[in-house]
């Protein structure tokens, strides 16, 4: 995620402070969103082997599901960047999240269904 490991006197209010046994260890900066999107998009891309703009429909449907578990569309300009980085259009990424949302709202339907039969 592009987190850089810190001494904890030099930490400041946005970084995390880890501690072992009451004593403060190391600190770690987490990188603003817009930088964790390049990273993400980058491990994705070695995930892969290849760009993801290579990547067939089902594969680049399956980055986008990833990408907002982890939040990608909150970044700002976050659709565009993933739009660039797959090779398609602002409309392909939100029909692709369309697409995840409506998959998880039929499992969550069945999953709902096969409790009321229980």
């Amino acid at each position: 995620m592009g987190a850089e490991l810190i001494a904890p006197a030099d930490a400041g209010g946005d970084d995390v402070v880890l501690s072992w046994e009451g004593h403060e260890v190391i600190a770690v900066r987490l990188p603003h969103l817009a930088d964790s999107l390049d990273h993400i998009l980058a491990d994705l891309q070695r995930r892969h082997g290849k760009a993801l703009s290579e990547l067939d429909r089902k594969e680049k449907q399956t980055v986008v599901r990833i990408l907002e578990e982890r939040g990608a569309f909150s970044v700002r300009h976050g659709v565009e960047t993933v739009a660039s980085a797959l090779g398609v259009s602002r409309f392909t990424v939100y029909n692709y999240i369309n697409y995840t949302n409506e998959q998880r709202a039929k499992a969550r339907g069945g999953d709902e269904q096969s409790r009321q039969g229980d």
